[in-house]
Order: C-alpha cells, then structure tokens, then sequence
C-alpha cells in the first residue's frame, strides 16, 4: 500500500494499492506502443506540448502547490515557486528543444557526415519525494522532447504528486503511454529495469538506491543517469561579504525544510572571519519562522517522515557528543509532526556524522579553517560531489579555486540551483550524467553518426579509411 501521510501532523491523507503484475505490464506495453509515434511526432509537435503543459501547471499551481505541501511539508510559497519552475522549464525546452536536437555537420574524409540524436525509447524515472514535481519535470522534460516515452516511479510517500503529474501531461494533451505514473514499490524497479521494453532508467535519490538501480541496469547494459546526495561545502574566504554569505548560507540550508541534495551543509570558515560568520548566520537561523507549511509566514515547516527526524536526531547528537557545539536548535520539536529545530553546530570535526554525512534536514555544520588551500582541502574531503559554493570578494581568485574542487557545480557568491539552460549532475559518489540543458537532453540519445560517400579526394583529412 502507499500512504500519503500529512507530515505537519503524522496523519494519513490517503492510500492507494500497489499495481499488481498485470496492471505494471499493461503500462509497458502502451509505452512500448507510443514509442514510435511520439519519436515520429517530431520536434515539432513535441514542443508544441511541451509550451502546453507550461500553461496547465500556471492554470492550476495552487492546487498542486497545496497537494505538494500536505504530502511532503514544503513552505506553501516554496511550494508555489516549485511549480512556476516547472512551467517556466517546460516553456524553456519548448522554445528550445528543436535547437538542441538539430543535426550537427562534422568535416571528415566523407562527402557529407553528420551526427544526429535519436530517442532511446522507454525511459524508467525513479523519483525522490523532496521535490515532487521538480525532480519528475526536471528528468521528464529533456527526455520527453529529445522523442523518449517515460515511465515514473515515484517515492512511495508522494503517491498524491504522482498522480497528478501523470495529469499535467494527460491535460496537455500528450498521447497516451507517452508519460504514465506506476504505483508500484522500491521492490518492483528491478523487475521493471529488467524488462525488454525500457531502454534505460534515470534516478534521483540515496547513495544506496542508486548503486542498486546501476547494477540492475548494469547487468542489463542499460543507460542510466544518477542524481545523489550531496555534503555541499559553502566556502567563506576571508574577504568575503559577510552578511551577504551569512543570509544566502541561511536559505541555502534550510530551504525546502533543509531536504536538498544541492542544499549548502558544511559551512566552511576561514579563521579570521569565522567568529562573525558564526554570529550572522547563527542570528539569521534562530529568527526563521517554524510551523505549519500552509501558514505563509512561516519558512520552515516539518521534515517528510518520522524516521528523517529519527536519523537527523543521530548525526546531531552524535556530533554533540563527540564535541560540536549547538549555536542554536539542535532538537526535535515537541507536539504533532516531523519537525526539527534549525540547527547550527559549531566546533565541527573530522569523525562526527556533521563533517562526514549527509545531513537532510536544516542542520549546518560549521568547519574553521586556517586559509584558501585548507579550505579546499576540508571542501574535497568527501565521497560526494554534487554542489558547491565560494565566496569571495576576488572573483578571478575564486574561479582558480573553482577548478581544484570536486563537484559538478560550483557555485561563486550565489545560492547553489538549478538551470534548465544550465547542465545539473554530480562528480564521485554524488552519481553521473547530466540533466537540463543541451548536455541532460542528450542523455537518453543515440548519438548516430552518419557518414556519406565516396570519400573525399582533395586532402580535407588524414585520418585512417579504416580504423576503429
């Protein structure tokens, strides 16, 4: 069964059966059928739906935004503005979709050579519940225009934004099997990976889940695109604008209740200026307003289930005990639902949950550091690699620094998001491939290349006839 739970009180919203084998493989075969049509349909009309489903989020946005907000506990406003993000995306790849798709000439011995990009058919998404239509539009939309059919398996906690995604796109007139919500569990992404029909799978979730969908698709030798976590550094150089930092670390670390991959968690300080840092961003956390997400004063509402605040709970006593000091909060909240305190820790070192783990929740650890090389240092010192940031009144300095850290996005004197004109996607333990942008609208391609005779005589190449 999958349960919609109202995180700002523990109870149930609502409950759905999980779709049984027959159901699951009748899912299939309509996307298997819609495959070739809709890769058929061109850019064209692709895109065309694409501005269509835009204008049927805007239509609606309160609904959604109050159904994303019940089911997971995001700030209504947050809320809201997850939505106008998916609208004005969908309307970003509209306008640009046929561009990023067009043939590429490329000079060889051939008379003509081209490349071209061609969908690869049935495409499995398995999404977070965090942000429950973003993470689905931000995945769906690239692939949806680049020709590819989806399949979404969405958190078992949001099955409410399931659902009424698959409506967005059955509204804007998008042909049937070209986009469907499975209900179905964690338990039936293997089988479904495993199926002839899916071409490939994209994920955004857990270190755990995403090393188990690789090598479900591994033995497969299917394509995937994974999206981690994260333990994003914020760097605070010495001559950086300090208020500025200190408000942009606040957002950063407790938008959307503190639950982003991308969100800023290690807040790392340069010695100097680590004090007054510490003060600002402390000051600026205590005052935030907590409580019920559909109340537009407040800014943070309830993490989505029990068992983040219990894991939540660990790092921080943990780090507690170890030696780090709370500047603020460092507790769950008494009374109905899943919340947390805004926290700040201080003090933090190597060997507590704070400097080593991804905290999911408003958490943030602050690491003191002597200068820019350790701060560097402290910043690699992770199995993930997804965001970042630098700041600094030096830009070019920090555009140095940019190209020593080990992340996929690096972000200088500004609050890590994303773009769909720009490519979103991790390094190392953060996951691979890249969504958004020319580069995600590619992922699930076949990038073909054409090569027309006879070869060339008048010396355009020296490259080898025959080669491999």
């Amino acid at each position: 069964m999958l349960r919609s739970i109202d995180p700002a009180t523990g109870r149930e919203l609502a409950s759905f059966p999980e779709a049984e084998e027959a159901a699951l493989d009748a899912a299939l075969s309509r996307a298997w059928t819609a495959r070739h049509p809709w890769r058929d349909a061109g850019p064209g009309m692709r895109t065309t739906l694409m501005r269509t489903v835009a204008g049927v989020l805007r239509a609606d946005r309160s609904r959604y935004a109050a159904l994303l907000t019940s089911e997971m506990g995001k700030p209504i406003v947050e809320a809201e503005a997850e939505i106008e993000k998916c609208a004005w995306t969908a309307n970003w790849f509209a306008e640009n979709g046929a561009r990023l798709l067009a043939e590429e000439s490329i000079e060889s011995t051939a008379s003509e050579s081209y490349v071209r990009f061609q969908p690869l058919g049935v495409i499995l998404a398995v999404m977070p519940w965090n942000f429950p239509f973003w993470q689905a539009f931000r995945a769906g939309l690239p692939a949806l225009t680049a020709g590819n059919v989806m399949l979404l398996k969405h958190s078992s906690n949001v099955p409410q934004s399931a659902l009424a995604i698959e409506e967005v796109f059955r509204e804007a007139g998008v042909p049937e099997g070209v986009f469907q919500t499975l209900m179905v569990g964690s338990a039936a992404v293997e089988r479904i990976i495993s199926d002839h029909r899916v071409a490939g799978v994209t994920l955004t979730g857990s270190e755990k889940a995403g090393s188990l969908v690789a090598e479900a698709a591994g033995r497969a030798l299917k394509k995937t695109v994974l999206e981690l976590g994260g333990s994003d550094p914020f760097i605070v150089l010495a001559d950086a604008d300090l208020n500025q930092a200190a408000t942009v670390a606040c957002r950063a670390r407790n938008q959307n209740n503190g639950q982003s991959c991308i969100a800023a968690k290690r807040f790392i300080v340069e010695e100097p200026v680590a004090d007054e840092f510490e003060q600002r961003f402390t000051n600026a956390v205590a005052a935030l307003k907590v409580g019920n997400p559909m109340d537009r004063a407040n800014q943070v509402g309830p993490l989505a289930r029990q068992d983040l605040v219990d894991e939540l709970e660990r790092q921080v006593n943990e780090s507690l005990r170890l030696g780090a000091r709370a500047l603020t909060g460092g507790k769950r909240m008494p009374g109905d639902g899943y919340y947390f305190e805004p926290t700040v820790l201080a003090n933090v070192r190597p060997g507590m949950p704070a400097y080593h783990e991804e905290t999911f929740g408003p958490v943030a650890a602050v690491i003191r550091v002597k200068d820019a090389e350790d701060a560097l240092r402290v910043a690699n010192d992770t199995d993930f690699g997804l965001g970042s940031n630098i700041w600094t009144s030096d830009v070019e300095r920090a555009k140095q620094l940019a190209e020593r850290v080990e992340a996929g996005l690096v972000f200088i004197n500004g609050m890590v998001a994303s773009d769909a004109r720009l490519p979103f996607g991790g390094a190392k333990r953060s996951g691979y491939g890249r969504e958004l942008s020319e580069y995600g609208i590619k992922e699930f391609t076949n990038i073909q290349t054409v090569w027309v005779g006879p070869a060339r005589t008048d010396g355009a190449s020296t490259a080898p006839a025959r080669s491999e």
